[in-house]
């Protein structure tokens, strides 16, 4: 049998987020875990707002196509997302909007989604940590058919969360984490 492999998808791209910090968090649990991973940037997979006009025009961008395959060679997948005005960012929601587009010859359209497990995280400053982004991310996915597991972390006070070496530091943090981590293994594992 093929190794575990899980990505670990980051929902901001700003400098020092957040976001990105408990992502990293998240992939190095994983690895400890004996998983293989991988963290994407969607940085690198630029795309325009999703508009029908323009896929009808012009097709689905190739950055659409190039992360769902992405996605596609992952047994699990962690999305960590921030909290913008108690939902998801655009940059979350586009990017699943692009790739619930793709469809590829062999295979339905949104088959990524119904194939794979999907965790949801998200880290926030403020004392309820991004649950209202997570409610808004569990919704967008379940409408894909999304597997989501029941697990999920909302890392509240965040900027306080990190040690010098960006490692959580408070027990109940890790522990949390490790919960989701082990969760999303678990349920991967069964749809290998």
């Amino acid at each position: 049998m093929s190794a575990l492999k899980i990505l670990v998808i980051p929902g901001s791209l700003r400098t020092g987020s957040l976001n990105a910090r408990l992502a990293a968090a998240a992939a190095d649990q994983f690895a400890q875990a004996g998983v293989e991973v991988s963290r994407i940037s969607l940085a690198d997979f630029p795309l325009p707002i999703y508009d029908g006009d323009l896929q009808t025009r012009s097709g689905v961008p190739k950055n659409a196509v190039n992360l769902k395959r992405m996605i596609g060679v992952h047994h699990g997948v962690l999305i960590v997302t921030p909290e913008y005005n108690a939902s998801v960012p655009p940059l979350v929601k586009n990017a699943i909007d692009w790739v619930s587009r793709v469809q590829d010859p062999h295979e339905t359209r949104g088959q990524v989604f119904r194939e794979r497990a999907f965790a949801i995280a998200a880290a926030s400053d403020n004392r309820l940590g991004g649950t209202r982004s997570l409610a808004a991310l569990r919704l967008i996915l379940s409408a894909c058919h999304a597997m989501v597991i029941p697990n999920q972390l909302a890392l509240s006070f965040a900027s306080e969360a990190y040690d010098d070496m960006d490692r959580l530091k408070h027990p109940a943090d890790i522990e949390a984490l490790g919960a989701l981590v082990r969760q999303l293994i678990e349920f991967s594992q069964r749809l290998m």
